[in-house]
């Protein structure tokens, strides 16, 4: 994995040091919350709904065993002994305490960690596939190019201050697993029919108020010239970007209003302009470079086929399920990729304890296991393990109460922090994941049930993904009480689409029944082999409509 050179380590110990005198101002006065506000934001300090929340960058989703250990050390000393885990591959602190937070960015640094753009109108965190480097079906690690654009993105002079926060994601599989047709912008690692590797480029997706789905710009990008293709994505955003109205400066609303031919073509213009000056080319010398550092573990020459691990699973039937449901195919022979779900019956979606983060460092010491990931599904993932070590993996896993058997089914719920901790929320949205995974707690009625994403957001801004969720839940709030509308047939995945709302909200004491007539009517009209999603989209949301409203229409007819 990618480590700090002598800029970054500069570059982030002077912004540290700058905050530090910039909080010390706030503390003593010197600053007013309005004048503070830009300051913190642009380290990663929200103030929320009871307290300040610091979100953390994991850039790609990857981190180090002495990583997590300073985020478990992090979550004990100046938090309640617990970070949330987010669907754009961060984590966050709900607690800190402002005094607090230089020494929190000091700690970050020393394990060349930081908070710098994960707030604010700027290029965000750049997220990547979680099975980057170990999935059977990638054409290229995505997290090279990832890191690229981290470095080209990083306090950019163009685009500090754009219309609007920016989203990009990279992706090098054709299975989409970091919902690239949702962002602002989204690069695709294709082979074109000569074989050569190059870059689709996706603009203009995302979610909120007005979802969109991306559209291509760019069919084939060269990866020498992504950077100059990405900048005149950038630039005509910043110059034609509204910046009038804060629910229209996405870039989503642009690409839209120019429409698919008229965005290409502007783009073009400036794609040839830069091209011309070759200022933003980059060097076969530093993509190598980069690349060195994203090099695959020394890997072992293993049987694809692990006595001592069939063997558990003849004789374990945890471990079994656990297996069937939580490993995925590796690249190597011999090799598994595993998702540790955070997502225990009844618990809150993305959490993990201090004590988890420390045990999962000392696992990954243990068993060699160089990196751990970050999920879009707000899980972790070990990428490169020997299924030879398994059963003690899983053992351990269990010791941590990290062992939940469910990635992917219908507990494997994306929840939002909602209005427990945010102040745009309109509803809770934990209560809701907490009552649905416990309806649906049964192993075996989930694995009946089969792959179904249930993602729940309290507020139209949509940071737990509603719209793309088999099933979407998002709260509302109707004259000081929360009610939760469903929408059904969304996905994030390459076969990206937007949820239809079903119709009126639900109650709070009525959504999980509702989730659960809807499930159910899947289980009764499924055909061979269907997902929910299939189903769905075969007999469209009416006949689920009539089942999700069927009590309320019996009390209207009955009263």
């Amino acid at each position: 994995m990618y480590r700090y050179d002598e800029f970054d380590a500069k570059f982030v110990a002077e912004r540290v040091a700058q905050f530090r005198g910039q909080v010390e101002r706030r503390l003593a006065g010197e600053l007013t919350e309005d004048q503070f506000k830009p300051f913190r934001l642009m380290n990663g300090l929200y103030l929320q709904l009871h307290a300040y929340m610091l979100r953390v960058a994991v850039p790609y989703g990857t981190l180090n065993a002495r990583q997590m250990r300073m985020l478990a050390h992090i979550a004990r000393k100046y938090d309640k002994g617990y970070g949330h885990f987010t669907t754009r591959q961060n984590i966050q602190y709900n607690w800190p305490k402002l005094v607090d937070v230089p020494d929190i960015l000091t700690d970050l640094a020393s394990v060349e960690m930081h908070a710098i753009q994960t707030s604010g109108n700027c290029i965000r965190n750049v997220t990547a596939d979680h099975f980057a480097g170990a999935a059977a079906d990638e054409i290229e690690d995505p997290r090279p190019l990832a890191e690229i654009i981290r470095q080209w993105s990083s306090l950019h002079p163009e685009f500090t201050f754009l219309p609007r926060k920016f989203k990009i994601a990279v992706g090098g599989s054709p299975h989409d697993r970091a919902a690239l047709k949702f962002h602002d912008m989204a690069i695709e690692i294709i082979r074109n029919d000569s074989g050569e590797v190059g870059y689709r480029v996706l603009v203009g997706g995302g979610m909120g108020r007005t979802p969109y789905i991306a559209y291509v710009a760019g069919d084939f990008v060269k990866k020498t010239e992504i950077l100059a293709f990405l900048e005149a994505v950038m630039r005509v955003y910043n110059q034609e970007g509204r910046r009038d109205n804060m629910y229209k400066a996405r870039i989503k609303i642009l690409a839209n209003a120019l429409g698919e031919d008229e965005m290409r073509k502007k783009v073009e213009r400036e794609f040839a302009e830069i091209r011309a000056s070759g200022t933003l080319e980059v060097p076969q010398e530093e993509l190598e470079r980069i690349h060195a550092y994203f090099a695959p573990p020394a890997f072992e020459a293993l049987p694809d086929v692990s006595s001592r691990y069939e063997a558990e699973r003849a004789r374990n039937p945890a471990f079994d399920v656990w297996a069937t449901n939580n490993l995925s195919r590796h690249r190597q022979p011999g090799y598994t990729i595993a998702t540790i779900s955070l997502k225990p019956i009844g618990g809150v979606p993305g959490d993990a304890t201090d004590a988890q983060m420390d045990g999962l460092a000392q696992l990954m010491d243990d068993f060699d296991l160089g990196e751990i990931r970050v999920s879009h599904e707000q899980n972790l993932v070990l990428p490169h393990v020997k299924k030879r070590d398994l059963p003690e993996i899983f053992a351990r896993l269990q010791a941590l109460d990290l062992a939940t058997p469910n990635a992917g089914l219908i507990t494997d719920i994306i929840a939002c922090p909602g209005l427990d901790y945010c102040d745009l929320a309109n509803a809770r949205s934990i209560p809701v994941a907490q009552a649905i995974s416990e309806r649906f707690a049964a192993m075996d009625r989930q694995r009946d049930i089969g792959e179904l994403k249930i993602k729940i957001s309290g507020c139209i801004n949509a940071c737990g993904h509603h719209h793309a969720g088999h099933i979407g839940i998002l709260g509302v709030d109707k004259k000081g009480v929360e009610y939760y509308q469903l929408l059904l047939g969304g996905s994030g995945a390459e076969d990206a689409s937007i949820g239809q709302i079903l119709g009126p909200g639900f109650a709070a004491h009525e959504i999980a029944d509702a989730v659960e007539r809807v499930v159910d009517h899947y289980l009764n009209t499924r055909e061979g082999g269907e997902r929910f999603l299939d189903t769905v989209r075969r007999i469209g949301i009416e006949p689920f409509k009539n089942v999700a409203y069927q009590e309320q229409m019996y009390a209207a007819h009955t009263g």
